[in-house]
């Protein structure tokens, strides 16, 4: 993050969607925003995947392949200052995944938090100095699988977990139903723990549904409820790979699914060498009723899902935090771009449209020249 802190006392905050970033030229893909998150004070996004040339794919969920660990480097260079890791594809490589990911990390300087060695380390906030005041981020998977949740002595993610409706294990596709006393329970013990150490709390859900435009699960509005009960100031998603609605609790901004960060990956086309990542790609279609645009090779995702926004914080001096989004567009084959005139106005309305859509109260997205401004 930059020291060479802020306008007036204000500081600026941007927060990333999914970041998938295994084809070459990483900068290229990541160009069309970098200009933006580099301008600001301090730049969360989510990684999906590992960076890794090692591990074994896990056996269970599709798993994704391991990404270029010199791809992290673009992410740097775009200005990213820290990564949540609590993701479901994050130990797909196994443990060997995780810990170059995170080697890479700190070598390049991005502070991480949400996956580790154990537990507790995957628990471990991050804190960000950002000028003369601290940030500390937290970073939950509530998806699973619960394969990839990390243990006391096993690399692995930091969970909540959420009740099925039937009982079974927490995997992406179960029936997610509800928060537990458990969820509740280390939410409450991690925000508390941050919140003596840092001036600002953001805790990073990987939470949701997937390719599906505005629904929310039924447990998502109560686990972000309860990351703010529990002291955090700001809370944001991903996961679903299309973005979802806004909302405001006690005062506070809660992103539900930023959508795409920037995902660039051959891992989700038909036509791949993989038998099981080329069959999920077919049922994907089947499941959710879609069919990606042919042009959107690198991100075949659910028509709407060229709709993207980057969150946008401005933390003031006196503690108080205005939240907004930057809206981009998705161009193809996979492109996260700056939104032009007509673009934003759409965007901005879809975002209204979707967070009615989605079970949340209406929201007014107010043009103030840098950011959208939701109230």
């Amino acid at each position: 993050m930059r020291e060479d802190i802020v306008n007036n006392g204000t500081t600026s905050i941007l927060l990333l969607g999914d970041l998938i970033l295994d084809v070459p030229d990483a900068d290229h893909w990541l160009s069309g925003i970098a200009p933006t998150l580099n301008a600001a004070d301090l730049v969360l996004a989510h990684l999906e995947v590992p960076h890794t040339d090692r591990g074994t794919e896990m056996q269970g969920d599709v798993p994704a392949p391991g990404a270029p660990p010199e791809n992290l480097a673009a992410a740097a260079r775009a200005g990213i200052d820290a990564i949540s890791m609590a993701g479901n594809h994050i130990s797909d490589c196994g443990p060997e995944g995780i810990m170059d990911t995170i080697a890479t990390l700190d070598r390049l300087g991005i502070d991480h938090t949400g996956a580790g060695a154990s537990l507790a380390a995957a628990r471990a906030p991050a804190m960000l100095r950002v000028g003369d005041r601290t940030v500390a981020l937290l970073s939950y998977n509530c998806v699973g699988p619960e394969m990839g949740w990390a243990g006391p002595d096993a690399a692995g993610f930091a969970y909540l977990p959420i009740a099925t409706a039937d009982g079974s294990p927490i995997r992406p596709t179960a029936p997610l139903d509800r928060i537990t006393p458990e969820t509740i329970a280390i939410l409450a013990e991690d925000v508390v723990a941050a919140r003596g150490l840092a001036d600002l709390v953001i805790v990073s859900l990987h939470k949701g549904l997937v390719h599906v435009p505005a629904t929310l699960a039924p447990y998502e509005r109560a686990v972000s409820q309860a990351a703010i009960d529990a002291g955090a100031d700001v809370v944001f998603g991903h996961h679903a790979h299309i973005v979802k609605g806004l909302e405001l609790y006690q005062g506070k901004p809660i992103f539900h699914g930023l959508g795409n960060g920037c995902v660039v990956t051959h891992a989700l086309s038909m036509d791949q060498d993989h038998p099981a990542r080329a069959e999920w790609a077919r049922r994907r279609k089947a499941m959710f009723g879609f069919e990606p645009d042919p042009a959107y090779t690198l991100a075949p995702f659910h028509p709407e899902a060229v709709n993207g926004m980057i969150g946008r914080l401005l933390w003031h001096a006196d503690g108080t935090v205005q939240a907004g989004l930057i809206p981009i567009h998705v161009e193809a084959p996979g492109r996260p771009v700056l939104a032009d005139d007509e673009q934003r106005a759409r965007i901005g309305r879809y975002i209204e449209d979707i967070t009615i859509q989605g079970g949340l109260p209406p929201i007014h997205l107010a043009d103030r020249g840098e950011m959208l401004v939701f109230a």
